[in-house]
Parts: C-alpha cells; structure tokens; sequence
C-alpha cells in the first residue's frame, strides 16, 4: 500500500500524539480525516497540514457520547471519500488506587479508551472492507501489556484495547485490513497536566509526540504484503 493520496482519520487530532500524527501523514501527502471534541485547537492543526499540501477534513465530536460515534465516523468517512487509514488515537489517563475509583470515573475511562475506539472502528471497517484494503492503528499503551499501581482503571481499558486489537486483526484479515497493537511507553503529552491524573514522573525523559508519530508512519507505509501486528516503543532512558 502506498501511503501517498491516501485518507487517513485520525482520533484525538488537537494535542499530542494525534496532532504530531497529522503533521507527519500530511509531510508524507497523506490526506487527513481529523477528530477532536476541542474544535478551535483542531483547525489550528488542520490549517498546519493543509500547508503541506494535502486535503484536510475535520469533524468535532465527542466520543463519550458513544450511541453517537459508529453513525458519525461513518458519514463522516463517506463525506470524505473512504476511509484507508485509521488511528484509533484518543483517550484519557487516570489514576488512583481501584477499590478508591468511583464507579462512574471507571466507566468513563473504558468508554473512551476502548469502547469509543471500537464504535469508530465500526464506522469505517465497512468501507475499508469494500475496498478489500485498510489499515487500523490502535494507540494502546505499555500499561496495556504491565499493569501498574495506581494505574489500575487506565490499564484495564488499555488491556482491553490490546485484546480488541488481536481479536480485530483476525477477523479482519481475510478482509485485507490490517490491524497494529501500539504500545508506547510514557510520553510527553498533555494528559499529564489533565485533572484526572496526578504524577510526579520526569517529563523530560518520556518520548516524545513526533517520536511516536514516526512509528505510525513507518508501520502505514510497509507494502501491503507486511503487518507490525504489535509495536512495543520505550525510552531509551529507562522511564516507563
């Protein structure tokens, strides 16, 4: 597959991973499909591609509001002409101890992390099958494969993301879609300064957002005969 002129959507577009994701498909003339709930800093990131040339559609939306995702990802995706890439890239941290976490705070956690990243796969899997092509690319995280103290609640939706992306990549494969499992370690983002996390780590030893981004790159620009099916990417400096 090559990756030039194709569409890609990316999810959690306006901030870190997804924003750095964007600038790096839009250099490598990919055309964008960008989604965030937060629509003043998406279209600062959807002006910043369309610098380098490329097609740039944007649609806010916010993915908690899950009976309404798998209809909206899927206009959306028909608006733009299909879907060949998708970067399932939003989502939250959390911490506190489990028998602390309130039920409602838990169900948040899974219903962005892992429910909402189905509902948009729902949305576009119909089209890419179609096409007999696609790829997926669910941003899990290392917390997805080690759990950690106080962590509990985002390990288990980022589990439960790593599970979902395993069982999808076999379903689908007689599809032609392929499915990568990301498992980043810590990295410098916004969602450490948000109100639902509290953590002391050194920032400046995390990966960084183009780092990342890069990976993502590389793995949708392997030919359509090769699949990362999983993608562990840590810090050289020792920091989770």
């Amino acid at each position: 597959m090559t990756a030039k002129g194709k569409r890609a959507l990316i999810t959690g577009a306006s901030s870190g991973i997804g924003e750095a994701t964007a600038i790096a498909f839009a250099k490598a003339g990919i055309n964008l499909a960008l989604l965030s709930r937060s629509p003043e800093k998406l279209e600062k990131v959807a002006d910043t591609a369309r610098h380098e040339g490329v097609n740039v559609e944007t649609l806010t939306l916010d993915l908690l509001e899950l009976d309404r995702v798998r209809d909206e990802v899927s206009a959306f995706a028909e608006k733009c002409g299909g879907i060949d890439i998708l970067v399932n890239n939003a989502g939250m941290a959390y911490t506190g101890k489990l028998m602390d976490t309130p039920l409602h705070h838990w169900q948040k956690v899974l219903d962005l992390n892992l429910t909402s990243a189905l509902e948009c796969v729902k949305g576009v899997v119909p089209g890419m099958r179609s096409k007999g092509s696609g790829i997926i690319i669910n941003v899990v995280s290392i917390a997805g494969k080690q759990a950690f103290p106080v962590w509990g609640a985002y390990s288990a939706s980022k589990f439960g993301l790593l599970g979902m992306s395993q069982a999808l990549a076999a379903e689908e494969r007689e599809h032609g879609i392929r499915v990568t499992a990301l498992c980043p370690g810590a990295v410098n983002t916004p969602i450490w300064e948000t109100e639902t996390v509290e953590s002391d780590f050194d920032r400046s030893k995390m990966l960084t957002p183009d780092i990342v981004a890069q990976s993502i790159l590389q793995i949708v620009q392997l030919p359509d005969s090769a699949v990362v099916e999983e993608l562990v990417l840590m810090p050289s400096g020792g920091a989770f």
